[in-house]
């Protein structure tokens, strides 16, 4: 898979990050009174809560918002008022979001959230995608990877269906990329595909947060295809073209759902995922770090 073109961008400190991002943004909290007005709830989900964090991603209108918080009951609500409700498989558990927010935790053998085919949650709808969540890796070698040594834990694809996916490697995996995290978009019969990543420590039990853009429709003579992004704890890690060792890389609409704990059932991730949103365009780079700093503020 093409994800290594390019190094990632050295991180900060936590600490400083934050400062440098609260001080460039000097932006106000983003409440239920200076936020566009909300689309609907669904209704089976009455113990939503207009959060700091969550206005801040309702403001963007996405296309799909699961917050992840409820596990226990086998469902999960799409707050954007748009009606793609999550069942759960397996029972996961619950976890803690670094804002107190409840999140889910996946056993990384057979858990998983699952929302049935949609063209909003294609790419190939509008031509982009930006996809978001909130991770938390529970642990640096998991037990049912698949590849060189690698997880896909969120994503959308079947065989002749490939669609997108958010992987992670395990230490010691066959290529090198301990830890590497990364997204990916496909063409419709796998193999082929083209990504970004950022490659840097990661701790078992840190949050982290993960924005991955797909974007076929702004070409330059840099991107000639388009390209994907990704960022890291609000903060653009790396960018790269829409094509695999020359072959473009095109947004397909397969039929496959979309699946957060794991992709196929080739791989399963154990650990925390929460806030998972889906954008039928790209948010900007202040937008991303807007986020990040919705849920990290103190």
């Amino acid at each position: 898979m093409q994800d290594q073109n390019r190094p990632a961008l050295q991180p900060s400190t936590i600490l400083s990050r934050r400062a440098a991002l609260l001080s460039a943004l000097a932006l106000p909290f983003v409440g239920p009174a200076a936020a566009h007005a909300a689309p609907p709830v669904d209704n089976d989900q009455s113990t939503f809560q207009r959060t700091s964090y969550n206005d801040t991603v309702l403001h963007d209108r996405p296309s799909a918002f699961w917050t992840m918080g409820h596990p226990f009951s086998g469902l999960e609500a799409d707050v954007s008022g748009h009606g793609h409700r999550g069942r759960y498989v397996g029972s996961p558990k619950a976890a803690t979001l670094p804002n107190g927010e409840r999140a889910t935790l996946f056993n990384g053998n057979s858990q998983y959230m699952q929302v049935g085919d949609h063209a909003a949650l294609s790419p190939a709808t509008a031509g982009l995608l930006t996809l978001e969540a909130w991770m938390r890796p529970d642990t640096l070698h998991f037990p049912y990877a698949e590849g060189t040594g690698y997880v896909h834990w969120m994503g959308k694809g079947a065989p002749y269906n490939h669609e997108y996916a958010a992987r992670m490697y395990s230490t010691g995996n066959s290529e090198d990329r301990a830890n590497r995290i990364s997204g990916y978009l496909f063409n419709a019969s796998g193999g082929k595909g083209a990504g970004s990543y950022f490659q840097q420590e990661v701790r078992p039990g840190q949050w982290i947060h993960y924005v991955l853009v797909i974007n076929a429709n702004e070409t330059s003579a840099k991107y000639p295809n388009g390209y994907t992004k990704i960022y890291r704890n609000g903060e653009l890690a790396h960018q790269n073209n829409l094509d695999y060792r020359g072959t473009p890389v095109t947004p397909h609409h397969g039929n496959a759902p979309f699946r957060v704990g794991t992709r196929d059932f080739n791989s399963f991730f154990r650990g925390a995922i929460g806030k998972v949103a889906i954008y039928g365009k790209e948010l900007s780079p202040r937008r991303v770090a807007q986020h990040y700093v919705a849920m990290t503020r103190m």
